[in-house]
């Protein structure tokens, strides 16, 4: 359902009146909000009912986000249809979803992985048998497959960034599972989706209930963006008890860090919410989504997990989703939009949950918060920096080599101190972006030499 991009007048009415010194640091959203073609195109769309069909190209098919969402095309087979798939290396999942869904192309991120999956199919007739193709331009392929209608990204960090170019390229909508691609390549991706006239739409549950709140609020009627975050695995301790655990009991620290309280998600995604450095992303995300300065983008801690996230309107009104922890809330909406479509989930009970609290982060507990608002608010390649120095410290910290919980924040902070002097803020290319995002990493492994060894970082 492309649409075309909202004329300079419209865009400009998103943003707030009289909320302060960042009004002229809004800037144009790439969610099909608070605009005139977006209000259009959803009453039209919601006005033919709920027998739509939408063909479905699935990045990322055997991890978390993509069961997810088979679950969801099992369960409502009138609606959807997947057309393409790829994943990583297992080979042996990928097999069976290729005999259930029947694809037309399937990408795996090896050739190795591919040539598995090509034996694992063999036994099936050639007529059947989809092209199985692999690495980048495998997925990049699956991403562009002609009869799809939306791609849902569900690639873990910014290996996303390119196959998601090229689909909106394509003219395919997304469903943006992958919040890596909006933060490290938001000043390219933006007016991409402007250009092409395609739906940037949120698989994500904080950003899926922003944009949920949303619907039917007119141009400028946003204020402000009120993210929630559970606390993740250490939201129980105090700023002390956490860093004398980290003292004392590493590997206690490193088994927390990788459980979340709440959500069944990825590994990488369960850890950046123990540092918060999650919702750090999710604020730049939501820059870049709904338009809003990072003046005007609050994240309050929210352990229940059952406030999702909230708008405030212009006249202080707000206005929230709720439900139950369950990624495929987020995911369905993603995909169906406008449409609301009949899922058998357990429906939501706040005699249930009994109790709703809502405090505010510790800066000093967890800095990774603050590291995100400061890359947002520079801009360009810094927030690219930035996410690539997470994710190179998150893995290594998983892989238990000896990097300490807080050495994750100290090595992001010291990159980014690095990038200053380069930072290109203006103008800034695909070309950029990558390349930044591959000092960053490289910087952080030097870096983690250092520690191993007992040495000072960034000395």
């Amino acid at each position: 359902m492309p649409i075309a991009p909202p004329p300079n007048n419209v865009l400009s009415s998103n943003f707030p009146n009289g909320s302060g010194a960042s009004d002229n640091l809004w800037i144009p959203p790439s969610a099909p909000i608070t605009s005139t073609p977006s209000l259009t195109l959803a009453l039209s769309e919601i006005t033919k009912g709920p027998s739509f069909k939408k063909k479905i190209a699935l990045l990322g098919s055997t991890g978390s986000i993509g069961t997810q969402t088979l679950d969801i095309v099992d369960a409502a087979p009138d609606n959807f249809e997947i057309v393409s798939l790829s994943a990583g290396t297992n080979a042996a999942l990928m097999a069976s979803q290729v005999v259930k869904y029947r694809p037309l192309i399937v990408s795996m991120g090896t050739e190795e992985a591919a040539e598995k999956l090509k034996s694992l199919l063999s036994s099936l007739p050639s007529s059947s048998l989809p092209k199985i193709v692999f690495g980048e331009e495998g997925c990049t392929a699956v991403a562009v497959e002609p009869s799809a209608d939306i791609v849902v990204t569900g690639i873990v960090g910014a290996a996303g960034l390119l196959p998601t170019i090229a689909a909106i390229k394509a003219g395919k909508d997304i469903a943006l599972a992958n919040k890596e691609t909006l933060i490290s390549g938001g000043s390219v991706i933006n007016p991409l989706v402007a250009e092409y006239g395609v739906n940037m739409l949120p698989a994500d549950s904080e950003h899926s209930a922003i944009f949920q709140s949303l619907q039917g609020v007119p141009p400028g009627g946003l204020r402000r963006v009120i993210l929630t975050a559970s606390g993740g695995a250490f939201r129980d301790l105090t700023k002390e008890e956490l860093f004398a655990m980290c003292e004392n009991d590493p590997a206690g620290v490193v088994a927390k860090a990788t459980t979340h309280p709440n959500w069944d998600m990825g590994a990488k995604i369960t850890l950046d919410s123990a540092t918060m450095m999650n919702k750090g992303l999710e604020v730049i995300e939501a820059h870049y989504l709904f338009g809003a300065s990072y003046d005007d983008i609050d994240v309050v801690i929210h352990p229940q997990s059952i406030v999702h996230s909230m708008i405030e309107t212009q006249d202080t009104s707000c206005i929230a989703q709720l439900g139950w922890a369950d990624m495929r809330l987020p995911l369905v909406y993603s995909v169906s939009w406008p449409h609301r479509i009949k899922m058998g989930y357990r429906p939501l009970d706040l005699a249930e949950v009994g109790t709703l609290t809502f405090s505010k982060p510790d800066f000093e507990k967890y800095p990774c918060i603050k590291l995100a608002y400061e890359a947002g608010r520079t801009g360009g390649t810094m927030t690219a920096v930035l996410n690539a120095a997470n994710e190179a410290a998150n893995e290594k910290f998983r892989e238990n080599v000896g990097l300490g919980f807080l050495d994750i924040p100290k090595l992001i902070e010291g990159v980014m101190e690095m990038h200053k002097e380069e930072v290109k803020v203006e103008g800034v290319e695909l070309e950029d972006i990558l390349a930044m995002d591959a000092w960053a990493r490289k910087s952080v492994e030097k870096e983690i030499v250092k520690v191993l060894k007992g040495d000072k970082m960034f000395v």
